[in-house]
Formats: C-alpha cells, sequence, structure tokens
C-alpha cells in the first residue's frame, strides 16, 4: 500500500520558516495519521505566532521607554539658550584685556558686553533727526544703526542673572541684577518705544465683575 501527502492547513509566509517540516514514513495516508499531523502543525504556528507577538510587544515597550527617558533626560529650550548665553559670555570675558573670568567682573562689565552685542542686532533703530523717527512702518529705508532689541536684551540679562546663580554666584551682589544694569534696561526701552513709535507696556487687565456689582475705573 502506497502513502500519499495529506492536506496541511495555509502557514503564514512569515511563520512557514519556523514550522518543522518532518520527512513523511509509508503509511501516513491514514485519516488518524493526517489528523495528527495537521494538530501537530497548527500547534507549531499558535506557538510561533504567540512567540512573536510576545517579542513585538517587548520591543514597543522597550523602544517608548527609551523615548521617554531621552526626552526626559533632554535639557529645554531655555536651559539650552541659558547655557549658550553663559557660554558666550564666558567668551567675551576671556577675550577681555586684561581676560578676565568667574566671578571677578562687575556690572560695567555686563554693560559693555550689551553695548558689544549691538553690532549683532537686526532691530532698525531711528535717531531723533531721523525723518521716520517715531514711524511704526516707515515707507522707504534709511541710515540709521541696527541695535538690540530692547525684549532680547532683557530675555538675555534675565537668563544670564539665572546661570550666575547656578555657577555658584553670591545672589545679592548678582552683577546682572545691579541698578545700572536694571537702569540701562529702561533707557533702551524708552528710547525704542518713541524711536519705533511703538510701546512696550503691558496692557492692564480689567477685574472680572462680580455678579450685582458694576466695575468702575479708579
Amino acid at each position: 500500500m502506497g502513502w500519499s501527502i495529506p492536506l496541511i492547513p495555509m502557514i503564514p509566509k512569515r511563520l512557514s520558516l519556523l514550522v518543522p517540516i518532518a520527512v513523511l514514513p509509508s503509511g501516513f495516508g491514514t485519516n488518524s495519521h493526517t489528523s495528527f499531523l495537521s494538530n501537530s502543525v497548527n500547534s507549531s504556528v499558535i506557538a510561533s505566532t504567540q512567540s512573536l507577538l510576545a517579542n513585538a510587544s517587548n520591543t514597543s515597550l522597550g523602544s517608548s521607554s527609551n523615548n521617554s527617558s531621552s526626552s526626559s533626560s533632554s535639557p529645554s529650550r531655555y536651559e539650552s539658550q541659558k547655557r549658550r548665553d553663559w557660554d558666550t559670555f564666558g567668551q567675551y570675558l576671556r577675550n577681555n584685556k586684561p581676560p578676565l573670568c568667574f566671578p571677578t567682573f562687575n556690572p560695567s562689565h555686563v554693560l559693555e558686553f550689551l553695548h558689544y552685542l549691538d553690532q549683532f542686532g537686526k532691530t532698525k533703530i531711528h535717531i531723533q533727526t531721523c525723518p521716520y523717527f517715531g514711524v511704526p512702518n516707515p515707507p522707504t529705508a534709511c541710515p540709521c544703526p541696527f541695535r538690540q532689541a530692547w525684549g532680547s536684551l532683557d530675555a538675555l540679562v534675565g537668563r544670564l542673572r539665572a546661570a550666575y546663580d547656578e555657577h555658584g554666584g553670591n545672589p545679592e551682589i548678582n552683577p546682572f541684577g545691579a541698578p545700572e544694569v536694571r537702569r540701562f534696561l529702561r533707557e533702551v526701552r524708552d528710547f525704542q518705544a518713541k524711536s519705533r513709535g511703538i510701546s512696550y507696556e503691558k496692557k492692564r487687565k480689567r477685574p472680572k465683575k462680580k455678579d450685582g456689582e458694576d466695575y468702575q475705573e479708579p
């Protein structure tokens, strides 16, 4: 009596390599033998599928945990900018004649640094003799110089003031918070507001009216 190849269930291509193919001896043509082989193949397919799903799940969880840990460890945009500002100021001190180092500088060096940055400014500041002095949107160009905008300088000083404290400086004598530096920033703000015809004053928020009451301006 010859033997015949039993019908084997369809196996996905991805799993076909994982299913062992046995050599069929003679006598495997009966229904009992066919049922036995089919059950063995189905069991192998199920076990292989479960193993692949488990590996895929572990890989996904591992990648998500790595992404979350890397995002939590990376510094924020503010911290990165603060570090770059501190490095730039430190380079300026080292290039000074004579060279300076932390914390041997004073508020006058901070003011010199702010003036030094004006050469890299991109904000047009009209001088008082310019016909466009106080004009918000001049129709044509003028030879007035470019300067650092007050908002940029104010934010820069704030970051450097925080970096000074973080690097072990004495907060009570922080040069970036000295009265002369604050006065300089106020003067820059007032002059640029007049020169550009804009206002830096923050609008006051009107308090909410209570039920049954009318708000009156003081």
